[in-house]
C-alpha cells in the first residue's frame, strides 16, 4: 500500500497535503480500499466555511457510506468536480486526481494535530 511521506493524515483516515495556507484533502488508500468501489461523493459547495471535525460530505460506496471530516479549519476554496462524474477515480488515485477538496486553512496549529505516515502506518496496523 503507498503512503505518500510529504503528507499529514488523519485518524478518519484523510490526507492532507499542505501547500502554503491551502490543504488539499482526500481520503487515504486505506480508506478506499475498506470502502470498496465508490460510487457517489457528495460535498458541499465551494465557500463553505468548516471547522476542524465538522462533516463536510458522505463518500457513498457499494458497502456503505462514510461522512468525510474536516481535518482543519477554514474555506473550501475548490472542489475536484471530477468526481461528480468518476467518483471511481478516488478508488484509482486516492492521492493524484482522486483529490476531494482544498480548504484555505485559518489556524495553522491545527497541522500539529495531524498524523505523520509513521503514525499513521501505526494506527492502521502497517
Amino acid at each position: 500500500m503507498n503512503f505518500p511521506v510529504d503528507l499529514k493524515y488523519t485518524e478518519d483516515h484523510e490526507w492532507v497535503r499542505v501547500e502554503g495556507n491551502i490543504g488539499t484533502i482526500g481520503i487515504t488508500g486505506h480508506a478506499q480500499g475498506e470502502l470498496g468501489d465508490i460510487v457517489y461523493i457528495d460535498i458541499p459547495d465551494e465557500s463553505a466555511e468548516l471547522s476542524l471535525g465538522d462533516s463536510f460530505g458522505t463518500i457513498e460506496a457499494v458497502k456503505t457510506v462514510a461522512d468525510l471530516f474536516s481535518p482543519l479549519s477554514g474555506k473550501i476554496i475548490e472542489v475536484n468536480t471530477g468526481l461528480n462524474d468518476n467518483p471511481e477515480v478516488a478508488n484509482n488515485d486516492p492521492y493524484g486526481d482522486g483529490w476531494i477538496v482544498k480548504i484555505e486553512f485559518t489556524n495553522p496549529a491545527e497541522l500539529d494535530k495531524l498524523l505523520d505516515v509513521n503514525s499513521y502506518k501505526e494506527l492502521i496496523g502497517q
